[in-house]
């Protein structure tokens, strides 16, 4: 058993990506940020869709499109595979924690 609140060191220079579960098509993984953001222009482009979570803080995220959706405890978005997309903020404190769930998805309607 574990807590997803819990972990034994936090520093605000680096992100703590954790690795909680993974199978086939399939990662689930902790991500705790403390006003870490992606490099200017940097994008993220992934492989995989990926559908995450804010459990704890604040976040913003910005598509290559030039849309901008901040996220709050609670909130949760859907990411498309090869969806260009960057972090623009994460709030410090709290921390932000994020569940971010990697996989080949179908979405419900």
């Amino acid at each position: 058993m574990a807590n997803i609140f819990n972990f034994t060191s936090l520093q605000t220079e680096q992100e703590i990506f954790e690795s909680l579960l993974s199978g086939k098509n399939i990662s689930i993984e902790r991500i705790v940020s403390t006003g870490q953001i992606t490099r200017i222009g940097d994008w993220y482009d992934q492989n995989l869709d990926e559908w995450v979570i804010v459990l704890q803080g604040e976040a913003t995220l910005a598509y290559a499109d030039g849309t901008i959706i901040q996220l709050l405890a609670g909130d949760y978005v859907f990411l498309p595979a090869h969806i260009k997309h960057r972090v623009e903020y994460t709030s410090v404190s709290p921390p932000c924690i994020w569940l971010a769930v990697h996989g080949e998805f179908q979405v419900a309607e």
